[in-house]
């Protein structure tokens, strides 16, 4: 019964999807940015489920996202929560890999993330140093009752994501400048957030943001947490306990979005469910926590590793 429900909206929303393709080359219904992005990586993605994806998220993306996590995602079956993730998913950034995207000026374009990105899709790192960034308010923050503050944490960055978010959001998008965007990260990371670069399929099939995810708020966590939607990677990295140094005073255990630190005496993690995010490490009165590589949870998103330059 699901499966023909299903095929029927993805017929609709074709259908939809079809006209705007219509009226929008005329340029009456779809704005400068969307049609660019569209005639250089193609109309017909128009008529994929990515592309409905895509058009729908970029337009109007606090409906889209408020109805897909208050609503749609409860009752999808597990088959269709996991393409959700595997086509549209986040990477949990370390503070200092997070820093290093935003201060890159050199082009860096990454074919095959599969090492760094486990995921089914390959994905790609596409940046054109030192990239155009824009901040955006969080939908995620935007569609709850009493969100976060600030807001404005969501970090576009490269073409052609900044230039659609800026010409469709012009009331709560802006451009900024890389030192602008670093005193964001910076401020987010006080306030406990985590840094966490996201990637679509649709179009790019590439990385195109960073979110300062708060687990109040966002909606991949949400969804990971609570429903257990594999909608984030893991840094690459797991959070290890000095027990020499620990004094039990649970500010990790408070700070951990993923529910992975309990503390009873002393604080233990659980690899399992930690994400290396590193919110903890800094959390810690006695420098009691650190970050150490853990190869099977997947490949860091360093840069300048992955380029072989000096950090």
């Amino acid at each position: 019964m699901f499966g023909w429900v299903a095929a029927i909206a993805l017929a609709v929303l074709a259908s939809l999807m079809l006209a705007v393709w219509l009226i929008g080359e005329r340029g009456h219904l779809m704005l400068p940015s969307m049609r660019h992005a569209l005639r250089e990586y193609g109309w017909w993605r128009l008529l994929t489920p990515q592309g409905i994806h895509l058009f729908f998220y970029g337009r109007w993306p606090r409906v889209y996202l408020g109805t897909l996590i208050k609503h749609l995602a409860r009752w999808l079956p597990p088959s269709m929560k996991n393409s959700l993730a595997n086509h549209y998913h986040g990477k949990v950034l370390t503070p200092d890999h997070a820093r290093a995207i935003i201060r890159v000026k050199r082009t860096i374009p990454l074919q095959d993330l599969e090492q760094v990105i486990p995921y089914a899709t390959a994905r790609q790192l596409v940046l054109q140093g030192p990239p155009k960034i824009a901040v955006l308010q969080c939908p995620c923050r935007a569609i709850r009752e009493n969100p976060c503050q600030p807001t404005d944490v969501c970090l576009i960055v490269g073409q052609p994501f900044v230039d659609l978010a800026l010409e469709h959001h012009p009331g709560i998008s802006r451009r900024i400048s890389a030192q602008e965007a670093l005193e964001i990260l910076a401020a987010e990371h006080r306030r406990g957030h985590v840094h966490s670069a996201w990637f679509k399929d649709a179009c790019l099939n590439r990385f195109f943001a960073i979110c300062n995810c708060c687990p109040c708020c966002c909606g991949g966590i949400e969804l990971m947490v609570q429903q257990g939607v594999p909608m984030m990677a893991s840094s690459g990295f797991v959070a290890e306990v000095d027990p020499e140094r620990c004094r039990g005073c649970g500010q990790c255990q408070r700070a951990c979005a993923f529910h992975a630190v309990q503390v009873n005496g002393r604080a233990k993690v659980d690899a399992g469910r930690c994400m290396g995010c590193g919110v903890c490490v800094d959390r810690s009165p006695e420098n009691a926590l650190s970050l150490r590589p853990e190869p099977r949870r997947g490949v860091p998103l360093d840069v300048n590793a992955m380029n072989g330059v000096p950090g």
